[in-house]
Order: C-alpha cells, then sequence, then structure tokens
C-alpha cells in the first residue's frame, strides 16, 4: 500500500492562519466600530457573546476559503510568489461571502447606506490581506531560510546516467547555500556491462527502473532528477507513469539537456537554481480545483440538509430490513493513495464478506431485498456525501476501489495509478456506463473510461455526468 504523509509544515501554517484570521477579524471589529459606527472602544466589547461567536467561527470560515483554493501544502516547497497570488484571491473569496452572509444585514440594521458598505467591506479586505499575507511571507521565508542553511533537505535520487549530470551534481553540493537536495543515490534505466554511472564513485546504486516505485515507498523519496541519455529516452513514459503514483510527495525535476524530449511536459525552469527543469504531473489548473471543489461543498451541504427526510426514511428501511447496523464504513483508495473509510447504507446481510472481499453482481444473494432496491436507485451511496463534505470524495471522479482490487488490475493494467490524481467520486462516466462492477474485467474497462475523464476532466463535462447519472437513478436503471 502506498504510504501517504501529511506534507511538512502544514498544521503550523494553517494554525498560524488560523491565529492571523482571529486577530484580523478582531482588529476590524475595533476598526468598525471607532470609524464606521464613530463610538469610542470600549472593554465592554469582550462581554458581547456575538463578539465571542464571530472570535471563533470566523477564522474557521477563513481556513474553509484556504483548504478550497488548495493552500496547505509542504510549507518547504511553497512559492513566495505564488502564495502572495493565492492570497489575494482567497481574501477577496472570503472577504465577499462574510460580507454578504455576515456583515450586510447588520450593516443595514444599524448603519445604512453604501458608503458604510464599501468601508467595511474595503476595512475588511485590507486589514485580513495586510496581516495573512505578512505571516505568510514571513514563515515561508524562514522555511527559504532553513532550506539554504542545510537544516531542511528532501531525499533525492537521479534516475538515469547522462554524462552533465556529474557537473550538475558537483555545482548542487559545492554551493555555499544549499538547494534542498539530499542526493542518496541513483537509479539505472538498465545495467550496461563495463560502462560505470557517472556518479559511480559518488553515490550508491540503488537499484533499476522497474523497481522505482518500491524505491521510492523505502527511501521516502520526495525529489527525482531525470537524467536520461537518448537512449534511455523510451523508459520516460514507464518512469513519469510511476512518479504519477506520487505526485502529492514527489517532484520530478529533469536536467536541461532533456527539455526537447520534455516538450509539453515542462512547468518551468527551477527558480531554486542549477537550471533543472520541474515536469508537470498534475494538468489540473487550479481555477479548475478551487471551483470544482467549491461546487462539491455546496451541493453536498445542501442535499444533507435538504434531504434529511429521505436519509431517515432509508435509515428505517435498512433497520427493520435485517439485522445490523444502518450504516457500512469500508477503506478505500483515494486522491494520491491515501486511505479513507467510504460510507453507505448497508445493502448486504451480516458478515457477507467473510470469505474475503468479493464484488457484486446483479444475482448477488448476499444483498437483502431493500438493498437490491437501494442499488437500483443509487440510494445507499446518498451518505458518501458525507465523504464530499470532509473532502474525501467528490461529486464526480472515479469510483474509490479497495487495495486488494486495485492489486489485481494493476497487474493487468498499471494506469489504474493514474486515477488517484484527483478525488474519486460519487459518480463518473465509467460508474455511469458500468454501474457495480461484478469482476475485473468490468473494473478495467470501466478503468478505461475514468481515465480519459481525467484527461479530458472540464466543468461542462461533470455536469454532463452528472445528469445522466441523475437520469440513470430516475429510470432505476442502476445496477
Amino acid at each position: 500500500m502506498k504510504s501517504w504523509r501529511l506534507p511538512q509544515g502544514v498544521l503550523f501554517y494553517a494554525f498560524c492562519d488560523y491565529l492571523t484570521a482571529a486577530l484580523s477579524w478582531f482588529v476590524f471589529v475595533i476598526f468598525r466600530r471607532i470609524i464606521i459606527e464613530g463610538r469610542p472602544f470600549s472593554i465592554s466589547i469582550f462581554q458581547d457573546d456575538n463578539f465571542l461567536y464571530s472570535m471563533l467561527v470566523v477564522p474557521g470560515i477563513w481556513l474553509m476559503v484556504y483548504i478550497i483554493f488548495d493552500s496547505y501544502r509542504n510549507v518547504y516547497r511553497m512559492s513566495r510568489l505564488t502564495e502572495f497570488a493565492r492570497t489575494i484571491f482567497a481574501s477577496l473569496a472570503g472577504g465577499l461571502l462574510l460580507f454578504f452572509t455576515i456583515l450586510l444585514d447588520d450593516l443595514v440594521n444599524y448603519l445604512g447606506g453604501y458608503h458604510a458598505y464599501y468601508l467595511a467591506f474595503g476595512g475588511l479586505l485590507t486589514i485580513h490581506f495586510s496581516l495573512t499575507v505578512f505571516s505568510r511571507m514571513l514563515l515561508l521565508s524562514i522555511a527559504n531560510q532553513r532550506i539554504r542553511s542545510g537544516k531542511v533537505a528532501f531525499n533525492t535520487i537521479i534516475v538515469g546516467r547522462h554524462p552533465k549530470i556529474e557537473g550538475i551534481y558537483s555545482e548542487i553540493i559545492n554551493r555555499e547555500h544549499r538547494l534542498g537536495y539530499d542526493i542518496i543515490g541513483y537509479v539505472l534505466t538498465k545495467k550496461k556491462k563495463n560502462l560505470l554511472h557517472p556518479l559511480a564513485e559518488k553515490l550508491p546504486e540503488l537499484g533499476n527502473v522497474d523497481n522505482l516505485n518500491e524505491l521510492v515507498l523505502k527511501h521516502q523519496v520526495e525529489e527525482v532528477i531525470l537524467a536520461l541519455e537518448k537512449s534511455e529516452h523510451t523508459k520516460l513514459k514507464k518512469i513519469i507513469g510511476i512518479l504519477d503514483r506520487h505526485s502529492h510527495t514527489v517532484l520530478v525535476r529533469a536536467i536541461p539537456q532533456m527539455r526537447e524530449v520534455l516538450l509539453g511536459k515542462v512547468n518551468m525552469p527551477n527558480v531554486r537554481g542549477v537550471g533543472l527543469l520541474e515536469i508537470k504531473t498534475h494538468f489540473i489548473p487550479l481555477w479548475l480545483r478551487v471551483v470544482k471543489r467549491s461546487m462539491d461543498v455546496i451541493a453536498s451541504f445542501l442535499v444533507l440538509l435538504l434531504c434529511s427526510p429521505l436519509y431517515l426514511f432509508v435509515a428505517i428501511r435498512v433497520r427493520l430490513s435485517s439485522e445490523g447496523p444502518i450504516f457500512y464504513k469500508q477503506e478505500r483508495i483515494g486522491r494520491y493513495g491515501k486511505p479513507f473509510m467510504i460510507y453507505k447504507f448497508r445493502s448486504m446481510y451480516l458478515d457477507a464478506e467473510k470469505g474475503g472481499p468479493q464484488l457484486s453482481s446483479d444475482t448477488d444473494d448476499r444483498c437483502t431485498p431493500w438493498g437490491r432496491v437501494m442499488r437500483k436507485y443509487r440510494l445507499d451511496e446518498i451518505p458518501q456525501f458525507w465523504n464530499v463534505l470532509k473532502g474525501d470524495m467528490s461529486l464526480v471522479g472515479p469510483r474509490p476501489e479497495r487495495q486488494f482490487f486495485i492489486d489485481q488490475i494493476a497487474q493487468k493494467d498499471p494506469r489504474v495509478h493514474k486515477l488517484h490524481k484527483v478525488r474519486p467520486g460519487i459518480t463518473s462516466w465509467g460508474q455511469v456506463q458500468y454501474g457495480y462492477a461484478s469482476n475485473v474485467e468490468e473494473m478495467i474497462e470501466r478503468l478505461k473510461l475514468d481515465l480519459i475523464y481525467i484527461e479530458n476532466l472540464t466543468l461542462s463535462l461533470d455536469i454532463k455526468i452528472m445528469i445522466h447519472t441523475v437520469l440513470v437513478i430516475l429510470k432505476g436503471s442502476g445496477k
């Protein structure tokens, strides 16, 4: 099973965001009281229950906005310029959300007039952005200094034997200011008799690309430098495919001499030095991820709220259908290979898998009578909107599978690991076509459709898949 590690410093970074948001809100409340309302500051504000309540809730809202904007990743890999721009957009989105959900009615009741609206929104945005960007730039500057001093470094391996790698390696290790590489060894694409690797006397040989996945896990590799000769370029697709599985924890770079063969995959020249290129292993743009996640959060919250009577009805029917719990939970593999617990209404009798993991079929006698009805109309899957709200899943995405079946699929089609580049979904194009796959062959056919979805992911495609899903549910043609 693929290991998943929490990105370095993310909890502390998020905690500082929370404290900064709380301080920003406190300063804004004082600003509003003195500048907008024209009242003197008084310590009686600390006895106001609404103020105390907002000091807890508002920072939490800001954290939700930051999560939607994908702000939390390895602190030591964040670009200050990128985070500055991300903070601008997140502050604008969060400021609009707070203004229309909390401030607008309050301003109407107490103040009136558009001047107060503009002043309140401008003050909120300016105060929050100024304090937040100061805090973030300070933390990222400290992180950058820790890298330059050598206190923080990433386990790095070199793949390939290009002659230029020796000079690049020397430049990396001989720099006065470190670049964050802790090069632990090299990996060969294939053995060549009487031909040593350019770094054979300086680094250990770790293995070859056939066991690259195992090497990444064993040595907790965080960066890979590709240094392939022209004769080794045939291995590039295989190498990128393996490293795709670790796209959340492993950064892939390449020597400048590979620029031509990597045309279309190069993201940008590496600003950390020595001219290495950064290779894109995740092609979904930030704006699309933000909008898609926003849709997930809003839609799942509304479904959980508005469909609560349906949840209650289905829960009662499950309880009456047979002995056992109402909900069924099972470990599945999600984005970046991270395991999570998926929730469903129980559609089978107890101990349905006492003989080991099994796939269901149309004539599965393990299903209860009510379970067959639920599966026909996909009612057993509606608790997964909670998984969507939590961030484990999305409305649309490849269906998550158990590691047991992933291993079987991988033996016939290794591309199954590409599905872990995105959040799994409640529905997908493969799910609409095949429903509950009853054997590994059907799972592989479904995989092909899910791969097409990932390579062509758009909001319009998500909407089309959701419409098809609704039609399947209304017709009762699910299986």
